[in-house]
Order: structure tokens, then C-alpha cells, then sequence
């Protein structure tokens, strides 16, 4: 089991990001989530971390495990994590932008987030996202980067099961 989360909270055509102020990605989009803690369940951690980053309260039937996320070579905070989808109806209401702790949420289209000319988001989402999103299977999506220069991403479906 990794100790960190990833998720994206899809809202009709949109997820939520954020813009980080820190590592690992800082200055780039990326999805919400964080460490696991002791005796934490990895679905329980997904839930806590966007309550912690956005003070949204999430159904657990909303939150869908889609496999893992590694990569090779910088540590961001270690070298793999469990990544979520979270659907919330379309007329949700979660107003943005919103400057939080962990940097500025807003909603963004998803052909926005998953454009790979798209320099702002965090290098490899563009390549895993639509899978994610759209595919009822898991996946361990690898990442080889040089440095911190995306290279590739393989994916490998993975066992369902329950988080």
C-alpha cells in the first residue's frame, strides 16, 4: 500500500484542482488528496484530505478507487499513490476560484486538464485522467521521467477491489 492519495472530483464536464503552492508540483493544477494515516483505510484517507483541502463533505459511494500512480525517479513524497475519482452531481455548487492552504481551487474543463500541449497541469495527468475517468477498470499507471521530464506512462490493469 502506498501512503498517499490522489482524487478528482468530476462535476458534469469539470474537475476540481488546484494550483499548488508547494511541492510536489508547485505552481501546476493537480488533483487533491494526501498522506494516509496510520490505521487509515485508503478510501477514509481520500475522503478526510478533501474535507481537510476543500471543506467539501463526500458521500463514500461517490468516491471510485482506479488503481495506483508510480514513478520512477524525483520523490514526490515518495514514489507512488492510490488515485480516485469522485463523481458529485452536475448541479453540485462549489464556488471558485477559492484560495486555500494548499493553493487556488477552480473547476476546469476536463478537455482543458487532459490536453497534452497543456504546460499548467501536472505533467502526467494528461495521460492517465481520461482513462480514469472514463474506464470502469483499475490501472497502475507507471510514469519514467529524466529529471522531471515526462517520458512516459504505461498502464496495466489491476485487480478490483474494495478500498
Amino acid at each position: 500500500m502506498y501512503r498517499y492519495t490522489l482524487g478528482f472530483i468530476q462535476r458534469k464536464d469539470e474537475v476540481l484542482l488546484v494550483n499548488r503552492h508547494k511541492n510536489p508540483w508547485k505552481g501546476c493544477w493537480n488533483g487533491l488528496g494526501g498522506k494516509v494515516e496510520e490505521g487509515e483505510d485508503i478510501k477514509s484517507s481520500i475522503i478526510r484530505e478533501i474535507l481537510e483541502e476543500t471543506g467539501i463533505v463526500l458521500d463514500p459511494s461517490t468516491v471510485e478507487d482506479k488503481g495506483i500512480l508510480t514513478w520512477n525517479s524525483f520523490d514526490a513524497m515518495g514514489k507512488g499513490l492510490h488515485l480516485f475519482i469522485i463523481r458529485v452531481k452536475d448541479d453540485f455548487n462549489y464556488p471558485t476560484p477559492r484560495q486555500t492552504e494548499e493553493g487556488l481551487l477552480d473547476w476546469k474543463t476536463i478537455e482543458w486538464t487532459t490536453d497534452t500541449e497543456n504546460y499548467g497541469v501536472a505533467h502526467n495527468i494528461p495521460y492517465f485522467l481520461p482513462t480514469a475517468l472514463y474506464d470502469v477498470k483499475r490501472y497502475h499507471y507507471h510514469c519514467t521521467f529524466e529529471g522531471r521530464i515526462l517520458i512516459s506512462v504505461t498502464k496495466t490493469e489491476e485487480e478490483t477491489h474494495d478500498s
